[in-house]
């Protein structure tokens, strides 16, 4: 009450109704449904006869707060936008309604937010080969990243490395990073070039081959 009564005492002092309702944070509508209830029925109306308070500017009003909490507790699933839409149901056109990073803050305030469990990142470790002393020991293959083509079709290409003369053994345009294609890029190197011995890894593909 003792709010609502400062409320109408700024009216009577001269104040615009936009310019008090904008400090206390609530809609010109339930200021102007306070002010009739004042003018009507005289200060005895403006004792409490709703569970929706008028507050401060940025204070959230405690109902409302009391509201957000027992529904999370009613409702541990919800989270704050099913509950900022439930306060649009209820409370719209009376109290402001905060905003759904207002009603997250008042969660967790409370400790009613589940912090999200963090998902643990496996990176692949690659085997550590020591360095070619011949041409031929070891190959380097990988795919150098992918980009589309005029039609509209991605290209993956796959490049094969001598690592002891830096010699470029292939680099093949593939449609994609499946086993097949490489598996053949692979077999047709192994026919012209002779099997290396080692190769520092089976690239992004799912390809799994003898020594590599």
């Amino acid at each position: 009450m003792d709010e609502r009564v400062r409320f109408v005492g700024r009216l009577l002092d001269g104040e615009s109704m936009s310019d008090v309702c904008r400090e206390f944070g609530i809609l010109r509508k339930t200021g102007y449904k306070i002010w009739d209830r004042y003018w009507n029925e005289g200060l005895e109306a403006l004792t409490d006869r709703s569970r929706r308070p008028v507050r401060y500017a940025n204070q959230l009003p405690q109902q409302t707060e009391r509201l957000i909490v027992e529904t999370k507790r009613n409702k541990p699933h919800w989270g704050a936008r099913k509950i900022r839409e439930l306060l649009l149901r209820r409370l719209a056109g009376d109290v402001r309604i905060p905003a759904q990073s207002t009603v997250r803050a008042v969660l967790d305030r409370y400790g009613l937010v589940k912090r999200a469990r963090q998902r643990r990142r496996f990176t692949a470790e690659g085997t550590t080969l020591s360095c070619a002393t011949a041409p031929n020991d070891l190959w380097c293959a990988d795919f150098k990243g992918e980009f589309k083509t005029g039609d509209g079709r991605y290209c993956y290409p796959l490049t094969v490395t001598d690592q002891a003369s830096r010699m470029i053994q292939a680099c093949e345009a593939l449609q994609s990073t499946r086993e097949q294609p490489v598996i053949e890029t692979f077999l047709r190197l192994f026919r012209q070039r002779d099997c290396r011995k080692r190769s520092d890894r089976p690239c992004r593909s799912e390809t799994r081959l003898e020594g590599g």
